[in-house]
């Protein structure tokens, strides 16, 4: 991990150098915010390894490895082990060499004195509403109900992502293994018949003449096709990386039937989950929505919390905030209300959170019911289509003896 050399300004205007391990220096300010401090300038030092090496960041860590590594650092805790040796022996048993990298870093760290939920954030693997709650948790001393929150919430997340990959797996299989299919037909049995038909020398019809010069092109340039379908696949993703192309194709995702449901559903449903166990765990409200809306992955509903959260830091309510966006579902907003007139915010999120999974768990299933008959119908037209051509000048040949 890169080693910062940092001057930070003070709250009282007084300048403080130090140095620093983080991800990058946008990890640094932030890191450097929760001890009062600005940053004014940072250089990157090259530094030996000090027990935080990343060499294998190109590896990301699955949500199931922290979850698990959530999940047995609360039993550990709980059971009385201290933090140092609790992280050493789940380095122990963790699968992901980035992740048993980390936790090793971070067991060296904490005996020298610094912050767990330092370290957390450090190491650029865990969320920032993973860190934030943590370090709720050293705040109050109650780490170990706030890790049992932590692995309740990511065990959800899970779940929800997991039936949603879930429904998408099929109609990919399908339409991968008919894109191959189709192009080996076109490259390989095409132009085969394509000589067929000019040493019978017969007239053939346009969409024959269509395939085949389909084939020939793709058997002529497959080279170059491949790169150029590769390329556009990397262009597509950089695009996706700009704030513009996000912002369009979120747009575009909310306005195409049956996804954009399955959308609205699984951010509202992250949404209020992660709102509920924020507030429930003592992170402030303002605090709480400026997490949330650096995690949903939709910029409009990332934007929608964004704005709201300032509207609530200047006093208004969370309900008559968010409902000018209309991005939301109206449901979300009236529970909003409900819970905020009754003081009971917390329930209120979690109950409307567990509806909104049974929702997104009932649009996939229900996505996969109609992508299946859509898919039948497409191959089936696709391999008419191909028959039709290739078969039809054989057919008319055998008509004219």
């Amino acid at each position: 991990m890169p080693h910062y050399n940092y001057i930070a300004r003070t709250q009282s205007g007084e300048k403080e150098e130090g140095n620093k391990y983080s991800e990058n220096k946008k990890s640094l300010a932030r890191s450097l915010r929760k001890k009062d401090l600005t940053l004014i300038s940072a250089e990157h030092e090259e530094k030996g390894d000090q027990g935080f090496s990343f060499n294998l960041s190109f590896f990301g860590v699955s949500l199931q490895d922290k979850l698990m590594f959530t999940r047995n650092l609360r039993v550990m805790i709980g059971a009385g082990m201290p933090l140092p040796r609790s992280l050493r022996v789940i380095s122990s048993q963790v699968d992901s060499k980035k992740l048993k990298e980390a936790i090793k870093g971070m067991a060296k760290r904490i005996v020298k004195g610094d912050e767990f939920s330092e370290t957390l954030r450090d190491t650029g693997i865990f969320s920032d509403l993973y860190c934030s709650m943590i370090e709720i948790g050293e705040e109050t001393g109650n780490l170990e109900t706030v890790l049992k929150n932590l692995a309740f919430h990511m065990k959800r997340t899970h779940d929800m992502k997991s039936k949603i990959k879930g429904a998408l797996i099929y109609p990919a299989v399908i339409i991968t293994a008919m894109i191959g299919i189709g192009i080996l037909m076109l490259v390989m049995v095409v132009p085969q018949l394509a000589e067929t038909f000019k040493e019978l020398d017969l007239e053939l019809p346009a969409t024959t003449r269509f395939v085949i010069g389909l084939g020939g092109f793709l058997s002529s340039n497959f080279l170059w096709v491949a790169l150029v379908f590769i390329g556009l696949i990397a262009l597509f993703r950089w695009v996706l990386n700009t704030d513009a192309g996000k912002k369009a194709f979120d747009s575009v995702i909310l306005k195409v039937p049956i996804i954009s449901s399955i959308v609205i559903k699984t951010n509202s449903a992250s949404t209020v989950r992660t709102l509920g166990i924020l507030t429930s765990s003592g992170v402030p409200i303002v605090r709480s929505l400026n997490i949330i809306s650096d995690s949903l992955s939709n910029f409009y509903f990332s934007k929608a919390i964004r704005e709201s959260a300032e509207n609530v830091k200047k006093g208004a309510n969370l309900s008559e905030s968010l409902a000018p966006h209309q991005v939301y579902p109206s449901l979300v907003i009236q529970m909003l209300k409900v819970g905020e007139e009754t003081g009971e915010t917390s329930e209120v999120l979690d109950k409307l959170a567990d509806f909104y999974e049974s929702q997104v768990t009932r649009s996939t299933k229900n996505l996969a019911s109609i992508v299946e008959p859509i898919l039948m119908l497409l191959i089936g037209g696709i391999v008419g289509f191909f028959a039709v051509s290739m078969i039809q000048p054989m057919y008319s040949m055998i008509s004219a003896l």
